[in-house]
């Protein structure tokens, strides 16, 4: 079960930027591509579990699950979902643009007046 490990290095990154401002954290916000082999039910029980305990005690999870995308890397067009991996056009194999992902994108923090 990855998603501990994953959880394990979230709370450390978040860590890394709340200690320092002795700051509060609220909520994290969390990209996972839908290809990137997390099970995003096990994430937040994960998360649930490992963050009692550490800066992220009092902060929710919301998770963002981004969708495969695929386009070509030679013409650049976007190809359907479910559509073969190759490009209708020039024939290229397709390149996945979005998808397999796993991004911290924002961290709400509350930073005490100084």
């Amino acid at each position: 079960m990855h998603e501990y490990g994953i959880v394990a290095s979230l709370v450390e990154r978040v860590a890394q930027e709340a200690t320092p401002r002795r700051a509060r954290v609220h909520r994290l916000h969390v990209a996972i591509g839908e290809l990137a082999g997390v099970d995003v039910e096990l994430l937040q029980t994960a998360y649930e579990t490992f963050r009692p305990a550490t800066v992220c005690a009092e902060a929710d999870l919301a998770v963002r699950v981004v969708a495969a995308a695929w386009t070509c890397p030679g013409c650049a067009r976007a190809l359907a979902p479910g559509a073969p991996l190759q490009c209708p056009v020039c024939g290229r194999p397709a390149r996945l643009a979005a998808g397999d992902e796993i991004v911290l994108e924002r961290i709400e923090l509350e930073v005490p007046d100084v």
